[in-house]
């Protein structure tokens, strides 16, 4: 079925090469990258000239089993445009695991309470420094951050606040708006 030096093609894999040696159904190959792999002669199919007499054969394709071996090209996504002179806005994520080393031996109380505090703390850094924009990854979970987030941000009259891109954060952000005074 198959003479040293024919070109094969491995039906189950990405890989070309060029017969090495038949022994007892098992076809040695070198690669196109230089590597010698063994496979069985019901692994490999010719290639090159011998592909036109093998679509000759009931119920084998060859352009069909090539499609299959293609590598898929990655799906594009539509990403956001941005001007060149904008910064990136600063993302502060309040998940407890990114705030402290461990949370051991906190009650949930401490949890959302150092939680606030340090949105707190980020929102007057923010308005004290003109940043027009921030973002706070709270996640989604039982919704009692986010609550608490929004209650923080309800207190401050020069605060806009809305979710986040979904796109880029899923349902768990809140974006935070600061109405600045020129």
């Amino acid at each position: 079925m198959f003479n040293k030096g024919d070109k094969v093609s491995v039906l189950d894999d990405a890989v070309d090469g060029v017969v090495l040696s038949i022994k007892d159904g098992v076809v040695t190959i070198e690669t196109t990258d230089g590597f010698v792999m063994n496979y069985n002669a019901g692994e490999l199919i010719k290639i090159g000239e011998s592909a036109n007499l093998m679509e000759g054969i009931k119920g084998i394709n060859i352009n069909e089993i090539k499609k299959e071996k293609e590598i898929p090209k990655p799906r594009s996504f539509v990403k956001e445009k941005k001007d060149k002179n904008e910064l990136p806005v600063p993302e502060f994520d309040l998940h407890i695991e990114k705030l402290v080393p461990n949370k051991r031996g906190m009650s949930n109380y401490d949890i959302l309470t150092l939680q606030a505090e340090t949105a707190q703390r980020h929102i007057e850094f923010a308005i004290r420094n003109r940043i027009p924009k921030i973002v706070f990854i709270h996640g989604v979970g039982e919704g009692i951050l986010k609550a608490e987030l929004d209650f923080l941000l309800g207190r401050y009259d020069n605060i806009v606040f809305q979710d986040a891109n979904y796109q880029k954060y899923g349902q768990g952000a809140t974006e935070v708006y600061f109405k600045q005074n020129k």
